[in-house]
């Protein structure tokens, strides 16, 4: 009796959550792409796929608020040279030959197809089935092979021991780390911190989403504005693409 409770209770709440995903918040936007809370121990679903889209022309150059909000976010401390441990990173770039120049925000782009999963000599590089990279830290033996094949120089070592760090967010001495788009957000239904933020500061440069629905605002975006995926010639068809570049 208690079993067939149960599963009426996880059926009601599965389609609850469905019509909850199909509310209009503003003409055109959908509550959708932040509906979708994944239930504790259930796999994730290569039915959804997630992505971003940020805009160049709304990233102000010199704001640091994403990499603030995601260093906080996973615990990690502020960077004071090039070898610190950084998740995501500010990127200011310059054209020659008109001046124009632009910044931009820089992480793992979270590649359809990731190099960094393909060289791992452990599989502790894999990429789950929502298209989210992530690196398995019982795996990892810190052999930075992953470091070397990644063409977006995104991937970090932990060249120090780890004293305080987060539960949601273990880390360790001795491994590999990257931008794993809040993976623990992402999957109680939460933005990623940097989008959060990025959002507070009143810029909206990054739009986070799920890229396999037709109806997500991200998905409309991609549509009809122009985009481009960087190194797009290298054929990994990277989650995260650009406007403005």
């Amino acid at each position: 009796m208690t079993d067939q409770v149960n599963l009426d209770r996880r059926q009601f709440l599965g389609k609850a959550s469905v019509a909850i995903a199909g509310i209009v918040i503003a003409p055109g936007m959908m509550l959708y792409d932040f509906a979708h809370a994944r239930p504790e121990g259930e796999a994730a679903s290569a039915a959804i796929r997630w992505g971003m889209l940020i805009d160049t022309t709304q990233c102000e150059s010199g704001c640091e608020e994403c990499v603030t909000a995601c260093n906080k976010e996973n615990g990690l401390p502020a960077a004071k040279s090039p070898t610190d441990v950084q998740w995501i990173r500010k990127v200011d770039l310059k054209q020659i030959s008109t001046g124009r120049q632009i910044s931009l925000p820089m992480m793992c782009q979270h590649c359809a197809e990731p190099p960094c999963v393909d060289v791992c000599p452990t599989k502790a590089s894999f990429k789950r089935a929502d298209g989210i990279v992530l690196v398995d830290k019982h795996r990892c033996i810190g052999c930075r092979y992953c470091m070397m094949a990644c063409p977006y120089k995104a991937r970090s070592f932990v060249h120090e021991p780890v004293l305080d760090h987060d539960t949601d967010m273990p880390r360790g001495k001795g491994t590999v780390e990257s931008c794993n788009l809040c993976v623990h957000r992402v999957d109680k239904g939460e933005q990623p911190a940097c989008v959060e933020a990025c959002a507070k500061s009143g810029h909206r440069a990054i739009l986070f989403g799920d890229l396999n629905n037709p109806n997500s605002e991200i998905s409309l975006r991609l549509r009809n504005v122009a985009s481009t995926q960087l190194r797009a010639d290298l054929g990994l068809n990277p989650g995260i693409s650009f406007v403005g570049l």
